[in-house]
C-alpha cells in the first residue's frame, strides 16, 4: 500500500532534461538519484503517484512519450549505462537497452515517431533506438561532449544537439553522414535547446536588425551547405540557452542566429543562499506550445523570465511570480509545460529542491512541492504547535512542515543558516512555541526560532560547546547540577541535553548558549561516588514529568537516574549491544501505571519494554539491576533505529528498523499489529501523528518522508526470511556512491581534511551517516571551482601526502603527527580509495614484539588464563611493592605489570630477534629499553650500522644530529613507517611525541612498551594508552585482550565488564572469577547467575551448581537449580520422550529417597549435598528468593523459562514446608500451578499437581490456620486446580473397558498429549478472559458428540464390567464438588459480561473508524448520504462478525446503542464490586467449563453432581458459547428423564 502523502527525494541537478510532463497532463515525473518520482498533478494540489525503480546509478535523463495515445510510456537514461522504457500505469519497466559505452548525458523521445528514443553521451555518440522493432543506429557528428539534444516536433528526422563547448549541430537521422547545420555563436556549454512549436519562419518586426547586419553573408553561409529540401523550405526556429548568459534564436533555413537575448541582472528577492557561494549559472529555455513569439527561460539564482520576441528595444522580458517568496531561491535546471483546458501550466525543478507549478496565463506560482536531498535522520512533532513536524535531513537543512494546513498540503518552511552539516537530531522545546533544537553530524548543537515572522532569515543560536562526533540525540529536561544549584530567577525552567558519538552527554543552558556546557558524567560520578570508567552514552530520554532520566549506553545497558541530583536508581541489563532508541510511555492514559513503561531498541533486532514502577517505589539504597523484561517485541530482522508510542492508545508502539519496515505493536499482548513496507531503503526515524490515531510518519535513507495509515496496511508483522532478503535486494540496487576525486583547496592540510571527511567508528556509530547518494549539495559548485582552478594546483596536490603545513626548520612536534591518523572509516561508509601510492601493496612490516604478539593470539582458554594470572600478579604486587611478580612462563604479560617484568619480556623478544637474524630489530628494542650506548658501539665494531643507527650517531655535532633525526622521522611518517619514526623520536628523547604518534596510529602495544619502559610508572599517559587500546579492542571484539589492558590500567571493574560482553558461558564464567579476584562481589554474583542460567538452558545442572557455589549470596538460587533438576528428572521419568535430544541432560548422580514425598526428597538433598542444616539458613534463603519477582507467564514464554519460574515458586514452598509456615507454602504451590496454567501447558499443570500433591489437598488443609482466611482461600483455589486436573484425567482416561475400541477411536481425539479443542479453547480463553473463542466451542461440541457416540456404543456393548469401574470413578468425581461453586460461577459470569461489553464497544469504535475512512475516500461527488447508505448496505452484506457468528442461523441481534452499552458496563461493574474481595484474589478454573465436562462424562457422573452442573449452566450459562455447548443437555433434560446409564446421542 503506497503512502498517503510523501515528501520525495530531490530532483537531480545539472541535467538538461531529467523531468517531464505526460502529454495527457496527468503526471509530472522527475529523476531523483537512481529512481523516478511521479507526481499526480491533475488536481489543484500535487499528490505522490509512485516511483519507477530499476536503475542502479544516478539518472541523467528522463522524458515522456508525447505521441498521441501513448502518454503512459516514458524513458530514462542512467550513469549505469542503460536506457529503460517504463509503463507508468503499471509502474514497471517495459524494455531496457545498453548501447552506449560512455556516460549518457542527454535523452529525448521523438514527438513524431512513437517508438523512437534518441540519446547522446559524453564522447559525442548519438544512438537512435526504435523499441518496437528493437532496432538501433549510431551517429557521430562531432567528437565533443554532448550536453543536450531535442527532436524536432515538425520533422521526424531532425535532431538538434548542443555541446559542452557551445557548438549546436542539427542532423538528419535518415541520412547517415548528414550534418545539416553547424550553428556557431555561443562560447560556453549549451544547457538547453527548444524548437519553436509553430513551423515556419515568419519574420517578426523586432528581428530585422540582426539580419541586415552583414548582407554579404547571405550568399556564403558559413555553416555548411544549404540543403534544398522541399519539406524544409518553410523551416522552423530553434532556441538555445547557454552558460555564456545568452539565449539565441536560430533559423533552420538560413543556418544562422537571427536574435540574441542577454540575461538581465535581476534583483534577487529573498534568495536563501550564502552570497559567498559562487553559484554556477544554468540557463534552460522552454518554448510554450502554440506561442511562437514567447519563450520562458531561467535566469541568475532561480528567477524565471517570459521573453516577448515581438518587442523591440532592450526590455523584452517579464518576471514570473509577482509576490515575495514565489520564485525559486537557487538556479533552475528544467522547465516543461502542459496545456489544460483553458490554461497552460509550467513545471520547474531547481537546486533549492522545490518543484513548482506556474500558471502561464497569470505568471503566478500555483503550488510548490518541497523535496529532500539526504537521509531523513530525525522527525519531531511540536508539543505546542499541534501537527507541526520538524524533519532533520542529510542535505544540511531542516524542514518544518505544517501538516494540518488546509489550503496547502505541502506547507513547508526550510531552515539552512549556519547548519552546514547533516542534521541528525531534533527536539522541540516542551512549552515555548517555535523553539527547535538541532544537532548535526559534525557535533554542532543549536536552537532555531521557527515561529517569528523574521525567522526565515534569522540564523540560529549555536552552543559554544561542540561534540567531537555526530550528535545522536537531543532532549529537553529539568536543570541538573551545576545549573540547578543557581537561584530561582537565574536558572532556566528546562535545559537542553545532547548526546553524541563520542559517548558524552552535555547539558546546555538555553539562556547562555555561549557559555560552557556541562558534562553530566561529572555529576553522576559525584552523586553516586563511582570510580570505574563510565560507559559511552548513545541515547538520552527524559520521562515526560521530568523526574527520571534514562541513558542508553554503548554496551547495551540502560541506566535510570533520579532528577535533579542524578542518583542512579537502576541499571537495565537486557540488550547486549549499543542502544539506539529509548522512549517513555506518555502520561495521559487512563492507567497511570503505564507511564512507568520504557521501550528500548538497539543494534539487536529485539525491542524490550520494562516497567520501572517497582524500581521507583523501591526503598533500596543501592541501585538495582533489572534483567527480566516486562514485555518482549520480537520480529524485526535488523537494527532498530527509532521508536514512538501512540499518544492516542495505551501500550501501543511503532518501531523503525534497518529491515526497511515500520512495525506497530500492541505491547501488552506482545502482538504485531501492522507492518509498513512502502520505503525503498532503511528506516531511520518514526513519529506517531499527534492528531490522527491511524496515521504514522516515517523517514528513511531513501531521502523521503512517508505518511501512512495503519488500517490500510496488508501486512501485520515484519518480513522474515525470504521477504527480508527481497527487501535487502531492493536496497542493494541502490547506487554505490561515486565520490568525485576532490582537488584539495590550497593551504589546507589534507591530513586534517581527511579527518573532517571521514566519519569515525563502526558499530559504535549509532546511525550510519552514509554519504548521500545522487549529486551532493555542493558537488556542482565543486565542479565549478575545479574548472576555475589553475592546472598547476591540481598537479601539486596529486599525492595524498601531507602538504607543507609542517615546516621542520624549528622542529617542534605537537600536531602534525597526531593528524597523520589513518582515519578509521565506518564499515558501511562507501569511501573513495586513497589516491596515494597505496596501489603498490605494502608488505606488513615485521613485528618488533613477535613473541608477545603471538602469545596474545592463542586459544581463548589461554587468553582467559592470561587475565587470571595477570590479575593475581598485580594483586600480590599491590600488597607487597618490593616483590617483582613471578609471571613464570607467561613473560609476555610483562606488558601489563611492572618495569622489571617488562625488561624480562624485552630481553626475551631481543633474544628471539638475534636468533632469527634480525639484529636491526634487536637494536631497536634495546633503544626502547634505554640501553643505547653498547648497541651503537657493538654495531660500529661489527660494521652493522644501519641507516637508523647512522642517523642517530652524533657524528657531525649535536644540532645537526637532532635536525637530521627529526627530518628522517618526518620522512618515515610520510612512508607510513610510524614505528620506525617513533624510534627516531625516542633517540632524541621525545618520548611523549613517540608514544602519541604510535597511539594515534593504533600501534598501542608498541606505545605501551615505550611508555612503560621510559616514563614514570605513575605517568597518566600509561593509563590513557591502556584504556584507549582497550576501547579499540573492545570495538573489534577482542574482549580478552581488552580485559588485560584494563587490568594493566588498574581498572579490574572494566576488565570484568568487557569480558562479560561476549555473553557466552566461558566468558561469563571467567568474568565472574575475575570479579571475585578483584573484590567486586556483587558484580561477580550477577555474572555467575547469568552464566548459570545459560547452562540451565543447555540442561547442564552440574556446571550450573559449580558456578553458583562460589557465592554465598546465590545460595537461594542453588536451591532453585537443585529443585529444578529434580523436577525435570521426575517429569522425564513420568513421560519418557521417544525423541533423542541433541544435547543430553547432565544430571548430578545424587542418591534419592524415592519413597518420600517430593518435598521431603528435595529437602534431604538440600541438607545432605548443599549443606542446608539449620532453619536460619532456610529462612535466609527464603528471604533471598522472596525478594525476586518473576513476570507472569503467557503462552509465549519459553517452556524452560516457565519451568525455572515454577521451580522458584516450589523452592519457596519447600522452604516454607521445612519451616512449617504452611500458609506461605500453599500460596507458593498455588503460584506454581497457576503459572503452568497461564503458560497454557495443561499437562504440566497436571504433572505438578500429582508430583507435589499426590494425595490431594486434604493433608495440607488440616495443617493450615483456619482463622487465616487468605490461606484458606488459596487452599480452596489450589483444591480447585487439583480437582480440575483430575476431572480431565477421568474424562480423558475413562474406565478400562473395551480398550481396543477406545484406542481405535478415542486416542486421536482425546489423548492428553494431543490437546482437545475444548482444552485449547479454555487454556487460551482463561489466560486472557477477554476473548472466548466461539468457533472452538462449536468444534469442541462436535468433538464431544463423536466421543459420546463411541462411549455409548461401548457402554451398551459391555455394561457389566463397567459398572464396577463406574462406582470407582463416581467416588473420584465426587471430589470435584469443590469446582461447582455457585458464587465463583456468578463472579466469572460477571467478568465475562464485562469483557463482552468491552469487546462490543471496541468493535463499534473499529466499525466507526472504518466508516469514517470510507467516507473520506468516497470523494467521487456523491452526497454524503448516499455514501452512508452504501456503507450501511455493504456492512449488512458482510457475513456477521465473529462475536455474532453463532447467532446468524437463529436470530439477528438488534443493534445496541452506546448509552445502553455504557449502562450495561456500569451495571456489571457494580455487580462485580458486590462480590467479596477474597473471591477475586486467587485464580480459579472456569466453573461452567467444569460443568460441561461433568455432563459429558455422562454415566460416570454421580446424579447429584449432574443436577448441580445443569443447575449452574441454566443460571449462569448466558454467554453464547455456553448456550450452544450446553443446549443439548438442558433440552434433553427437560424432555425426558433418562436412566442414569443412558447417554444422549449426538445431535
Amino acid at each position: 500500500m503506497a503512502a498517503v502523502r510523501v515528501l520525495p527525494a530531490s530532483p537531480n541537478w545539472y541535467s538538461s532534461r531529467c523531468s517531464d510532463t505526460s502529454s495527457d497532463g496527468r503526471l509530472f515525473g522527475f529523476a531523483a538519484r537512481h529512481r523516478i518520482c511521479l507526481l499526480d498533478v491533475a488536481g489543484a494540489a500535487p499528490a505522490f503517484y509512485g516511483e519507477l525503480i530499476g536503475h542502479t546509478d544516478r539518472i541523467s535523463g528522463f522524458a515522456f512519450c508525447h505521441y498521441p495515445g501513448q502518454s503512459s510510456l516514458c524513458a530514462s537514461s542512467s550513469d549505469d549505462g542503460s536506457v529503460q522504457i517504463w509503463d507508468t500505469e503499471a509502474l514497471a519497466p517495459v524494455a531496457e537497452y545498453s548501447l552506449h559505452q560512455n556516460a549518457i548525458s542527454a535523452l529525448h523521445w521523438s514527438p513524431l515517431v512513437k517508438d523512437l528514443i534518441v540519446s547522446g553521451d559524453e564522447k559525442g555518440i548519438i544512438v537512435c533506438y526504435w523499441h518496437n522493432r528493437s532496432d538501433s543506429q549510431q551517429f557521430f557528428p562531432e567528437p565533443r561532449t554532448i550536453f543536450c539534444l531535442t527532436c524536432s516536433p515538425h520533422h521526424e528526422n531532425l535532431v538538434a544537439i548542443g555541446y559542452k563547448d557551445g557548438m549546436v549541430v542539427i542532423i538528419d537521422i535518415s541520412r547517415k553522414k548528414e550534418v545539416l547545420h553547424r550553428l556557431r555563436g555561443h562560447d560556453d556549454e549549451i544547457h538547453c535547446l527548444a524548437w519553436c512549436p509553430v513551423p515556419g519562419e515568419q519574420r517578426l518586426p523586432a528581428w530585422q536588425d540582426e539580419l541586415q547586419v552583414v548582407p554579404s553573408e547571405e550568399g556564403k553561409v558559413p555553416n555548411g551547405e544549404l540543403t534544398q529540401d522541399t519539406t524544409m523550405k518553410k523551416g522552423c526556429y530553434l532556441a538555445s540557452g547557454s552558460k555564456d548568459q545568452t539565449i539565441r534564436i536560430w533559423s533552420c533555413t538560413r543556418g544562422r542566429s537571427v536574435m540574441t537575448l542577454k540575461l538581465p541582472p535581476t534583483k534577487r528577492r529573498g534568495g536563501a543562499i550564502d552570497p559567498a557561494v559562487k553559484e554556477r549559472i544554468w540557463l534552460t529555455v522552454h518554448w510554450p506550445s502554440g506561442r511562437s513569439t514567447e519563450i520562458v527561460s531561467s535566469s541568475f539564482g532561480g528567477e524565471l523570465l517570459l521573453w516577448d520576441l515581438t518587442q523591440s528595444g532592450k526590455r523584452k522580458w517579464t518576471l514570473l511570480g509577482s509576490s515575495e517568496g514565489q520564485n525559486h531561491s537557487r538556479i533552475v535546471f528544467n522547465l516543461s509545460s502542459v496545456k489544460r483546458q483553458d490554461k497552460e501550466l509550467l513545471f520547474s525543478i531547481s537546486m533549492d529542491r522545490d518543484v513548482k507549478c506556474w500558471d502561464l496565463s497569470i505568471l503566478d506560482c500555483s503550488w510548490t512541492m518541497p523535496s529532500l536531498g539526504g537521509f531523513v535522520y530525525s522527525l519531531a512533532f511540536s508539543p505546542v504547535d499541534t501537527g507541526c513536524l520538524a524533519i532533520g535531513v542529510g542535505d544540511s537543512m531542516i524542514r518544518v512542515w505544517n501538516t494540518l494546513s488546509m489550503n496547502n498540503i505541502y506547507d513547508v518552511k526550510t531552515f539552512w543558516q549556519s547548519i552546514k552539516s547533516k542534521v541528525t537530531a531534533l527536539s522541540w522545546h516542551p512549552t515555548k512555541e517555535g523553539c527547535l533544537a538541532f544537532g548535526t553530524d559534525d557535533g554542532k548543537v543549536g536552537i532555531f526560532d521557527t515561529f517569528s515572522s523574521s525567522a526565515k532569515n534569522k540564523p540560529p543560536q549555536i552552543s559554544s560547546t561542540y561534540h567531537k562526533k555526530t550528535v545522536y540525540a537531543l532532549a529537553w529536561g529539568p536543570p541538573t547540577p551545576p545549573l540547578s544549584s543557581e537561584g530561582e530567577g537565574e536558572q532556566p525552567p528546562v535545559t537542553l541535553y545532547s548526546c553524541a558519538g563520542e559517548g558524552i552527554v552535555f547539558q546546555h543552558n538555553p539562556w547562555k548558549l555561549n557559555g560552557e556546557a556541562n558534562d553530566i558524567n561529572k555529576v553522576i560520578r559525584d552523586t553516586n561516588s563511582i570510580k570505574h570508567k563510565l560507559p559511552a552514552r548513545t541515547e538520552i530520554s527524559w520521562k515526560p514529568d521530568g523526574k527520571l532520566l534514562a541513558l542508553g549506553n554503548e554496551d547495551g545497558s540502560i541506566e535510570i537516574f533520579q532528577a535533579p541530583s542524578l542518583k542512579l536508581l537502576c541499571t537495565v541489563q537486557q540488550h547486549h549491544k549499543l542502544i539506539n532508541a529509548i522512549r517513555w510511555h506518555h502520561e495521559h492514559g487512563s492507567q497511570p501505571d503505564l507511564s512507568y513503561l520504557i521501550a528500548s531498541g538497539s543494534i539487536n533486532a529485539t525491542i524490550y519494554v520494562h516497567n520501572l514502577k517497582s524500581v521507583v517505589e523501591s526503598t533500596s539504597e543501592s541501585p538495582l539491576t533489572i534483567t527480566e523484561p516486562f514485555r518482549t517485541l520480537a520480529g524485526h530482522t535488523a537494527k532498530i533505529t527509532s521508536l514512538s508510542w501512540s499518544p492516542h492508545h495505551e501500550g501501543r508502539l511503532v518501531s523503525a528498523c534497518y529491515d526497511g519496515t515500520a512495525q506497530v505493536w500492541d505491547v501488552m499482548k506482545e502482538e504485531p499489529l501492522c507492518n509498513y513496507r512502502g520505503h525503498q531503503g532503511r528506516l531511520l526515524s518514526v513519529q506517531w501523528s499527534p492528531v490522527d490515531s491511524d496515521c504514522v510518519y516515517t523517514g528513511a535513507d531513501d531521502f523521503s518522508v512517508h505518511k501512512w495509515h495503519i488500517s490500510k496496511q496488508e501486512h501485520t508483522r515484519p518480513p522474515q526470511g525470504k521477504k527480508s532478503i527481497e527487501l535487502e535486494k531492493k536496497r542493494s540496487m541502490q547506487p554505490k556512491v561515486k565520490t568525485k576525486k576532490k582537488k584539495k583547496p590550497i593551504g589546507k592540510s589534507p591530513a586534517k581534511q581527511d579527518l573532517s571527511d571521514a566519519v569515525n567508528g563502526d558499530e559504535s556509530v549509532k546511525e550510519t551517516l552514509l554519504e548521500e547518494n545522487g549529486v551532493s549539495d555542493h558537488e556542482g559548485e565543486k565542479e565549478a571551482q575545479e574548472a576555475e582552478l589553475p592546472d598547476k594546483v591540481s598537479m601539486t596536490v596529486s599525492k595524498d601526502t601531507s602538504s607543507s603545513a609542517c615546516d621542520y626548520s624549528s622542529f617542534s612536534l605537537p600536531k602534525p603527527f597526531v593528524t597523520q591518523k589513518a582515519t578509521p572509516v565506518k564499515k558501511d561508509l562507501p569511501k573513495e580509495k586513497p589516491t596515494s601510492d597505496a596501489s603498490l601493496k605494502k608488505r606488513k612490516p615485521r613485528s618488533i614484539l613477535p613473541f608477545s604478539t603471538f602469545m596474545d593470539h592463542r586459544s581463548k582458554d589461554e587468553l582467559h588464563q592470561d587475565c587470571l594470572t595477570l590479575a593475581t600478579c598485580l594483586k600480590t604486587k599491590d600488597s607487597n611493592e618490593d616483590v617483582t611478580p613471578d609471571l613464570k612462563d607467561r613473560v609476555h604479560l610483562g606488558l601489563f605489570t611492572d618495569r622489571a617484568s617488562l625488561h624480562k619480556m624485552i630481553d626475551m623478544e631481543g633474544k628471539h630477534h638475534l636468533e632469527n637474524g634480525h639484529p636491526e630489530l634487536f637494536q631497536q628494542l634495546m633503544l626502547w629499553k634505554g640501553d643505547m650506548k653498547g648497541v651503537l658501539q657493538a654495531a660500529a665494531e661489527r660494521g652493522e650500522l644501519t641507516d637508523q643507527l647512522v642517523a642517530m650517531s652524533p657524528m657531525v655535532g649535536y644540532q645537526a644530529w637532532v635536525w637530521t633525526v627529526e627530518a628522517f622521522a618526518k620522512q618515515l611518517c610520510f612512508q607510513e613507517q610510524y614505528v620506525k619514526a617513533a624510534s627516531h623520536l625516542l633517540s632524541i628523547h621525545k618520548v611523549y611525541e613517540a608514544v602519541e604518534l604510535l597511539k594515534v596510529n593504533h600501534f598501542y602495544r608498541e606505545a605501551i612498551v615505550i611508555a612503560k619502559a621510559r616514563l614514570r610508572p605513575e605517568d597518566p599517559i600509561l593509563r590513557d594508552l591502556y584504556t584507549s587500546w582497550a576501547a579499540l579492542l573492545e570495538k573489534d571484539g577482542h574482549y580478552s585482550m581488552a580485559a588485560k589492558c584494563y587490568l594493566g590500567a588498574s581498572s579490574p571493574y572494566d576488565a570484568v565488564k568487557v569480558l562479560a560482553k561476549k555473553g557466552d558461558v566461558t566468558s561469563l564464567k571467567t568474568a565472574a572469577e575475575l570479579a571475585l579476584i578483584s573484590g567486586e562481589e556483587e558484580l561477580s554474583a550477577s555474572l555467575s547467575f547469568r552464566c548459570a542460567q545459560d547452562l540451565l538452558l543447555s540442561r547442564n545442572w552440574v556446571a550450573a551448581q559449580e558456578v553458583l557455589q562460589q557465592h554465598k549470596t546465590l545460595f537461594g538460587q542453588r536451591l532453585v537449580f537443585c529443585l529444578n533438576e529434580l523436577l525435570c528428572k521426575c517429569l522425564s521419568e513420568r513421560n519418557p520422550c521417544d525423541r533423542k535430544s541433541p544435547v543430553p541432560p547432565c544430571y548430578h548422580s545424587w542418591e534419592l529417597n524415592r519413597e518420600a514425598s517430593f518435598f521431603d526428597m528435595v529437602i534431604e538433598v538440600w541438607q545432605n549435598i548443599l549443606g542446608m542444616g539449620t532453619t536460619e539458613q532456610a529462612t535466609c534463603a527464603w528471604e533471598q528468593l522472596h525478594s525476586i519477582d518473576h513476570p507472569p507467564s503467557t503462552s509465549n514464554t519459553h517452556p524452560k523459562q516457565v519451568l525455572f519460574h515454577i521451580s522458584h515458586d516450589l523452592t519457596l514452598a519447600a522452604l516454607s514446608y521445612q519451616t512449617a509456615t504452611w500458609d506461605e507454602a500453599v500460596k507458593n504451590i498455588l503460584g506454581a500451578v497457576t503459572r503452568s496454567y497461564d503458560a497454557g501447558n495443561f499437562t504440566l499443570m497436571q504433572e505438578i499437581c500429582s508430583i507435589i500433591l499426590p494425595e490431594g489437598c486434604d493433608n495440607l488443609r488440616h495443617k493450615l490456620d483456619s482463622t487465616n482466611s487468605q490461606s484458606m482461600d488459596a487452599c480452596r483455589s489450589l483444591e480447585g486446580f487439583v480437582a480440575y486436573g483430575l476431572l480431565y484425567d477421568l474424562w480423558w482416561n475413562p474406565p478400562k473397558d473395551s480398550l481396543a475400541l477406545q484406542k481405535a477411536v478415542l486416542d486421536p481425539v482425546l489423548h492428553p498429549s494431543e490437546r482437545t479443542a475444548l482444552e485449547k479453547s479454555y487454556v487460551s480463553g482463561q489466560s486472557s478472559s477477554e476473548e472466548t473463542p466461539d468457533q472452538t466451542a462449536v468444534e469442541m461440541d462436535e468433538n464431544l458428540c463423536n466421543t459420546n457416540e463411541v462411549r455409548r456404543c461401548e457402554t451398551t456393548s459391555d455394561s457389566r464390567t463397567s459398572l464396577v469401574d463406574l462406582a470407582d470413578s463416581q467416588t473420584k468425581l465426587n471430589g470435584c464438588k469443590v469446582l461447582l461453586s455457585e458464587e465463583i460461577a456468578a463472579l466469572q459470569n460477571t467478568q465475562r459480561d464485562i469483557a463482552e461489553v468491552q469487546q462490543i464497544l471496541a468493535d463499534m469504535i473499529h466499525q466507526h473508524q472504518q466508516q469514517r475512512n470510507k467516507l473520506q475516500e468516497n470523494t467521487n461527488g456523491n452526497t454524503q448520504e448516499s455514501n452512508l447508505q452504501q456503507i450501511s448496505e455493504t456492512e449488512s452484506d458482510k457475513p456477521c462478525s465473529d462475536s455474532k457468528r453463532m447467532n446468524c442461523k437463529d436470530e439477528v441481534k438488534e443493534p445496541i446503542t452506546l448509552p445502553e452499552l455504557t449502562k450495561q458496563l456500569l451495571k456489571a461493574k457494580q455487580k462485580l464490586a458486590e462480590f467479596p474481595d477474597n473471591l477475586k484474589v486467587f485464580p480459579f478454573p472456569d466453573v461452567l467449563e467444569c460443568c460441561l465436562v461433568l455432563l459429558h462424562a455422562g454415566s460416570q457422573c454421580p446424579p447429584e453432581l449432574h443436577e448441580q452442573a445443569l443447575d449452574l449452566l441454566r443460571k449462569h450459562g448466558s454467554a453464547n458459547i455456553y448456550k450452544k455447548a450446553g443446549r443439548r443437555f438442558l433440552t434433553r433434560h427437560c424432555e425426558s428423564k433418562q436412566s442414569p446409564l443412558e447417554l444422549p446421542t449426538a445431535t
